[in-house]
């Protein structure tokens, strides 16, 4: 039987009347995505929790800026998620179709370590 966790946001699901589930893998998205668009402070019983990415939609592009929010991607990913996935490669998509509009698109690869197997995940942050 395929390994299943608590959906993201907790919802009750209507047919069973229990907290809602989904497959491991779309769980682990998004435990990446609560992880990179929480600003720490947000979470008041972890306030350290998150990364700011929203906060760095406002800086001037440019390539530090790039680095910078590859930089903080990889470490927020590696200190909250250390022993679910080992991140392999972050890009940083600031073309102008998303730059214009305050916004980046960045695009995680990993590796799932329950079971070992690749994944990716694009999130627009702006």
């Amino acid at each position: 039987m395929a390994r299943r966790d608590y959906a993201f946001p907790f919802r009750i699901d209507p047919a069973s009347r229990q907290g809602a589930v989904t497959g491991y893998a779309t769980h682990v998205d998004q435990m990446i995505r609560q992880v990179l668009l929480t600003s720490p402070g947000e979470r008041i019983d972890v306030p350290e929790f998150g990364c700011g990415l929203r906060q760095l939609v406002f800086a001037p592009h440019s390539d530090a800026l790039d680095s910078t929010v590859n930089l903080v991607v990889l470490q927020a990913l590696n200190r909250w998620l250390a022993g679910i996935i080992d991140v392999r490669k972050v890009d940083v998509d600031t073309s102008s179709a998303t730059a214009d509009l305050g916004q980046f698109l960045i695009e995680i690869q990993y590796i799932l370590l329950a079971t070992n197997t690749p994944g990716q995940l694009q999130i627009l942050v702006g």
